[in-house]
């Protein structure tokens, strides 16, 4: 009988042992496949220095156009990103090669139109990444980027004595972009009649609260352009919309509103915006649709990528009409 005993007491003891042995090569797999702390990711070393955000200004035949890419690690080796041109919104990056230092991805058209993709490829020149541009349509461009600034501020912002931007009488203190000039003051209103030039404030700023009035028609579409470089959406967005980083109320192709306030088209709408740094908050009809939240780069359409550089107000004029009846600046001390 002792003997018996033994011998089921091994068996026990043996299957246990297997079925901890079993247990712990399961747990630390599991452990192992569990392991993807964003904060603990080790960048690969031939993409150190990649990583971030770039200022890019790209050489079209003598012009200088604005451009931004963003490149991340997505995972322990993979490399995504967005890219924005100098028109369009803002483009995901599903994958960003890497080989021998030099890097290259795809992005097929946007407002471009045409058929095939836009190829972008680039490396590491210093502080800086050079490379080129070569569209869906056969041209290339070179291009030149600067890692974009933080833009942190601290401290509590301190204001100064609103402006009045718009006077009311005439285009004093603006300048157009194009001679294509549509715009005109009307009994107190300033009217975008149709397509044409946009509107440039004379006068640069770095962090302001802006007050504007506004009035668009039925199809409207135009916007307000922060520093010159973060576009501010107007647009007939139907009420019943969800919201979208497109729409009424958006900082373009980046921020949503958390809700869809338009008022509607032929009516006075306002917002009322905080930038203060990359951060910024929008009331719009007298409610907060973004609070506090970084503007990751500049929009399509941006004068210029030097996002440390104070910049004008501008308005948009080559989409559609649009009215403005109050424009008013607070700009920091």
């Amino acid at each position: 009988m002792l003997k018996k005993y033994v011998g089921y007491g091994l068996l026990a003891f043996l299957g246990s042992a297997g079925l901890l042995s079993c247990t712990d090569t399961s747990t630390s797999e599991k452990q192992a496949e569990e392991v993807h702390n964003p904060a603990s990711q080790t960048i690969p070393k031939e993409a150190e220095g990649l990583l971030g955000r770039w200022d890019i200004t790209v050489d079209k035949e003598g012009k200088a156009a604005p451009s931004w890419l963003e490149i991340k690690l997505s995972g322990f080796n993979t490399l995504v990103g967005y890219f924005v041109s100098d028109a369009g919104s803002s483009r995901p990056i599903s994958h960003i090669k890497l080989t021998d230092g030099k890097f290259s991805f795809a992005i097929p058209p946007q407002w471009e139109g045409g058929e095939g993709d836009f190829t972008i490829e680039g490396a590491l020149a210093g502080s800086e990444i050079k490379g080129t541009i070569t569209t869906n349509k056969g041209n290339t461009f070179q291009y030149t980027g600067v890692k974009a600034p933080y833009l942190v501020r601290s401290g509590e912002a301190q204001w100064g004595e609103p402006i009045t931007l718009f006077n009311g009488k005439d285009l004093a203190g603006w300048t157009t972009s194009s001679d294509d000039n549509q715009w005109v003051v009307k009994d107190g209103i300033l009217i975008n009649q149709k397509a044409g030039a946009n509107l440039i404030s004379e006068q640069k700023f770095d962090d302001f609260k802006l007050i504007a009035e506004f009035r668009y028609a039925e199809g409207g579409n135009s916007g307000i352009y922060l520093r010159g470089r973060y576009e501010v959406q107007i647009e007939d967005s139907p009420k019943d919309r969800h919201p979208g980083s497109l729409y009424f109320g958006a900082v373009y192709g980046f921020l949503s509103p958390n809700e869809m306030v338009a008022l509607g088209p032929n009516v006075w709408n306002t917002y009322e915006i905080t930038l203060r740094g990359r951060l910024v908050t929008i009331v719009a009809n007298g409610k907060t649709i973004i609070q506090n939240q970084e503007i990751p780069g500049i929009t399509g359409g941006a004068l210029d990528s030097k996002e440390g550089e104070p910049g004008p107000i501008y308005l948009q004029g080559d989409h559609t009409g649009v009215e403005f009846r109050k424009i008013t600046i607070i700009p920091a001390k």
